[in-house]
């Protein structure tokens, strides 16, 4: 089963003083964007956190990779973009600045 998920790694930018809110946020994830997610086939949903720099490094398994550029398409990815807009790096349509991370190595 392992070999069905592809693995996406990509990074975001925190703005400096915002820490423990994004946590907060996060710990506090709504239910339906988490549903939404899941529903979506991603799994092991991981954000990290480079505190010195306020670089956030995001990885998570999916099964059909596709399903990503589709989740801007639903309103509460919408609204949650708006809800963390103030505390992170955005694009002009509210999503965070996402820059995709190449995979260089992996030891399953």
């Amino acid at each position: 089963m392992e070999n069905s998920f592809q693995r996406v790694a990509f990074k975001m930018k925190l703005i400096k003083g915002f820490e423990a809110e994004y946590q907060k946020r996060h710990d506090e994830i709504w239910p339906e964007l988490q549903a939404l997610l899941k529903n979506s086939g991603i799994s092991e949903y991981s954000i990290f956190l480079e505190e010195e720099t306020g670089n956030l490094f995001g990885f998570l398994k999916i099964v059909y990779p596709v399903k990503l550029d589709e989740l801007p398409s639903y309103p509460v990815m919408q609204q949650w973009w708006l809800y963390m807009g103030d505390i992170m790096e955005t694009n002009s349509d509210h999503s965070p600045v996402r820059i995709p991370l190449k995979e260089v190595f992996y030891l399953p």
